[in-house]
């Protein structure tokens, strides 16, 4: 069985939905991971999330900043923005789409103490979604047994 899916969606695919994606795949649930795209994909990370992940132990996901394609939207079974609604770089196709959408500040323009506040509020909405997705398969599986 192909693993469920978590989508993390900025603009340039650079800092915030990198960092989602290397902290959810650091403690998956079982059968699940995540990935992550920009609407607007930079050429490279931004060299701070790499020293961001570091100093808390994680690495970079293994993949450059990549584009945002139909077919991921359509695989993902979780859709998290981290604030790209608002831009118009944002696809119509996403906009329409039951995302949730965490609104984070892009870190970038943000000084180091800034950047790891961003990183630290993003821990803990990755943290928050683990959970959420570990009681929801628990659920399902209890409505499954009783169905049985």
């Amino acid at each position: 069985m192909a693993p469920n899916t978590v989508l993390f969606v900025c603009v340039e695919n650079a800092c915030r939905s990198l960092m989602a994606e290397a902290m959810f795949n650091a403690h998956p649930p079982p059968e699940w991971r995540a990935t992550s795209a920009g609407t607007q994909p930079a050429a490279a990370p931004n060299p701070r999330t790499e020293r961001m992940l570091h100093e808390i132990g994680l690495e970079l996901p293994p993949h450059p900043p990549q584009l945002l394609t139909e077919e991921m939207m359509r695989g993902a079974r979780h859709v998290i923005t981290m604030g790209c609604l608002d831009s118009a770089s944002c696809p119509a196709r996403l906009r329409t789409m039951e995302v949730q959408d965490w609104a984070l500040p892009d870190p970038a323009p943000l000084d180091d103490a800034g950047f790891r506040r961003v990183r630290n509020d993003l821990r803990a909405l990755v943290e928050g979604l683990r959970r959420e997705i570990v009681i929801g398969e628990a659920r399902r599986r209890a409505v499954v047994s009783e169905l049985r």
